[in-house]
């Protein structure tokens, strides 16, 4: 029988020191941060109705920051904070307002064009080369109708009004705690920042300073970008007579915060609407396609070296990944969260050991002469 002293069998210390042991560590260490983030990820999904106003305030705060900073100029924080958030709301309620005078000034001739493209859809499908005959369509038809008699939908509808309580309770949350990030945002970070000392406390204030720069640069780059796309598509929808440009158009703007996907799955919105609402709808739609490609090539080309040079960069490979997590997390909001946060993520790595690297000072020339200031006269 061996014992522990038995020098044929290694000390536990020995077992956790040596290469192997190392691994296993450092696989115990990893496991034990992804529980963590697990748990918090799962916690921040019970509490969504809080974390998503709070994450939406600070994005918004932060695009924000370069108006904030400039009427701290001439007027108290406070007042800053409600210019602008007034300001805010008004030109958001005046877009909202348009965009419904346009929908019911053009609504009627919208669904009279859907029903004809419906019931063009129906003959294509009927007497067209596809292996569909009536008796499938009026299948379908009859299930979509039971469905929506049934009980199943009640329950659906019911939490569709729940949702809608939702919706209006973040938006309040969003506005009250945008105000104080708006009017106290920088007291609110030097508040969490009270325990550290030292290089602790350096690395947080850089890590204050990234997080805006990066964040609000991002944003205000996504925000020129969505409204140069937004402005040449609903142009093109304009010329060529589309129904509901302008709807259609604010649209196009709000999904290309969704980086890669918004802007294309707007745009086949748009081809599918001038498809329905224009009397030649098959050309008019490979038209409003041929004008969505060539503006993905212009951002893709100009407008994003240009306009976003000085926000941080990321792979289309991560965009894709952290688009994907944000849809499962949190749907259409975690999409269009997820790219800004992950970017600001990234960039708090990048300056967390030590500041980002200054350009080196200007070497003057020694060949250069220096002027000769005249002495003063005796």
């Amino acid at each position: 029988m061996r014992t522990d002293t038995d020098p044929e069998r290694p000390p536990l210390r020995t077992l956790w020191t040596d290469r192997l042991g190392t691994v296993g560590t450092r696989s115990v260490q990893i496991l034990a941060i992804l529980a963590l983030a697990a748990v918090a990820v799962l916690g921040m999904i019970q509490l969504k109705l809080v974390v998503i106003p709070v994450l939406i305030a600070i994005v918004i705060a932060a695009a924000a920051a370069p108006v904030i900073g400039w009427l701290r100029r001439f007027m108290p924080p406070i007042l800053a904070a409600w210019v602008a958030l007034l300001s805010g709301i008004v030109i958001f309620g005046g877009v909202v307002t348009l965009i419904v005078f346009a929908v019911r000034g053009q609504w009627d001739d919208l669904s009279s064009s859907a029903l004809k493209g419906i019931d063009q859809l129906y003959d294509y499908l009927i007497n067209g080369p596809l292996p569909i005959d009536q008796k499938q369509i009026e299948d379908a038809r009859d299930a979509v109708i039971d469905f929506v008699t049934s009980a199943q939908f009640g329950s659906g509808a019911l939490a569709g009004v729940s949702a809608a309580a939702n919706i209006i309770t973040g938006a309040v949350l969003v506005i009250v705690i945008l105000f104080f990030f708006l009017k106290d945002g920088d007291t609110i970070w030097e508040f969490f920042l009270r325990p550290f000392r030292g290089e602790h406390l350096a690395r947080g204030h850089r890590i204050g300073h990234t997080a805006v720069r990066v964040l609000g640069g991002y944003v205000r780059g996504t925000a020129i970008i969505a409204l140069v796309d937004a402005f040449f598509i609903g142009l093109g929808l304009v010329i060529l007579g589309v129904p509901l440009a302008l709807p259609l158009a604010v649209i196009v703007f709000v999904a290309s915060f969704v980086p890669l996907v918004g802007a294309t799955i707007a745009s086949g919105l748009a081809a599918l609407v001038a498809l329905v609402g224009t009397e030649n709808g098959p050309v008019v739609a490979l038209i409003v396609i041929a004008i969505a490609i060539g503006v993905n090539q212009l951002e893709g080309n100009f407008l994003q070296p240009v306009v976003m040079a000085q926000s941080l960069k990321l792979h289309p490979l991560v965009i894709l990944v952290a688009l994907t997590a944000g849809t499962i997390v949190a749907g259409i909001i975690g999409a269009v969260l997820a790219v800004p946060i992950a970017a600001v993520s990234w960039a708090i790595i990048k300056v967390w050991k030590s500041p980002q690297p200054t350009p080196a000072p200007v070497v003057p020339n020694p060949r250069r002469k220096k002027k000769m200031t005249p002495r003063p006269s005796a």
